[in-house]
């Protein structure tokens, strides 16, 4: 009896065991679609293409690899209709060239907030209406020229954002003569117009870029953080000489600089970025700003605006406000090129090797 029962015990062991061998089998067959269903979500898909007098590219990850690119060139015209100079009827032309506008597309209300949200911010450093001396300095159509200090003390009298009034439904000028160029935020807003387009068709992974403009969302194909150059600041330096590389976390990124936007007369270099207050280019060491921020639209505009006040006063605004980072290339006063990242951008900051 012993016996047999020992016997019993033995076979329910083994038929335990077979058991356990069967369900771990079925368990291994059941998750390998799964885990070839999830290398098919990583199909890659690369858009390239020209908006906003510059190019764009787009890169995305979609199960379906849909092609997105009527969408967004459709899109992309929609937003031009609104915040261009360039399109006689768009709203900020009209807008220009009256005194009020009654919002009819969903563009222009939203870069008005966010333009005096840091025009404020930054002591009018950042300002939408400063394009008239941007183009009187010789940096608009009629190209490079000097001009008289008596033409420029009168053009800053219609300087000032302060002089736009908004409300949720229309926008007006509160002087006659007041310009509107929202040249050094529309880009980046319109990296994440079309960032939040992929968002709303199921994308979680993309890269956007226009005119080296950034927003980046999720992860590469290879389940890596996005990364993307800084360009060394260098006047005759190539598109792909890189001085640094950032990582970006669900983050947007913008780059400005005077390095290559300028002429000289004799032998005096002028900048093509202008203080709106002194209605003059700036003189100073700072060569490049790149600013990373929630969203690429506050990026562009406050990497214009480290690129007015400088150096010194871009770390001291970067530390009061903590909302964004940056990485600042300048020359030291012994025009040695150095550079300064805050402490947010360090973990994702790396250099090329060679």
């Amino acid at each position: 009896m012993r016996s047999n029962a020992n016997k019993n015990i033995i076979y329910s062991i083994i038929l335990l065991f077979l058991v356990a061998i069967v369900w771990l089998y079925r368990q291994n067959k059941q998750e390998k679609p799964a885990s070839e269903e999830q290398e098919t979500i990583t199909g890659k898909v690369t858009l390239t293409g020209n908006t906003m007098g510059t190019t764009y590219r787009i890169v995305y990850l979609d199960a379906e690899e849909r092609n997105f690119q009527q969408a967004i060139d459709s899109l992309l015209g929609v937003f031009n209709q609104s915040l261009s100079t360039y399109i006689p009827d768009s709203e900020l032309s009209r807008l220009n060239q009256g005194d009020s506008l009654r919002f009819g597309l969903p563009y222009f209300l939203p870069v008005l907030i966010e333009s005096k949200k840091v025009f404020e911010e930054t002591g009018g450093a950042f300002d939408p209406t400063v394009g008239p001396l941007v183009n009187l300095w010789g940096f608009g159509p009629g190209g490079p020229q000097l001009k008289d200090s008596v033409n420029i003390d009168e053009i800053l009298k219609l300087v000032g954002f302060n002089g736009i009034q908004f409300d949720s439904i229309s926008v007006r000028k509160t002087k006659p003569g007041i310009y509107l160029d929202f040249s050094a935020i529309a880009k980046g807003y319109g990296v994440d117009v079309v960032g939040d387009f992929l968002a709303n068709n199921g994308i979680s992974n993309f890269l956007v870029e226009i005119g080296g403009e950034l927003v980046a969302r999720g992860t590469n194909e290879k389940g890596e953080l996005w990364k993307v150059g800084v360009n060394k600041p260098e006047e005759l330096g190539r598109s792909d000489d890189l001085f640094s590389i950032l990582a970006l976390n669900n983050q947007g990124m913008a780059t400005s600089g005077n390095y290559r936007n300028y002429y000289e007369v004799d032998g005096l270099k002028i900048s093509h970025t202008i203080n709106p207050a002194t209605g003059r280019p700036v003189s100073h060491g700072l060569l490049s700003a790149t600013v990373v921020a929630e969203n690429c639209m506050r990026a562009d505009a406050m990497a214009t605006a480290m690129m007015v006040v400088g150096t010194e006063r871009a770390i001291a605004l970067q530390e009061q406000l903590k909302d964004f980072e940056i990485f600042l290339i300048f020359n030291d006063s012994l025009g040695q090129m150095q550079f300064h990242a805050s402490e947010g951008m360090k973990p994702y900051l790396s250099f090329p090797t060679n």
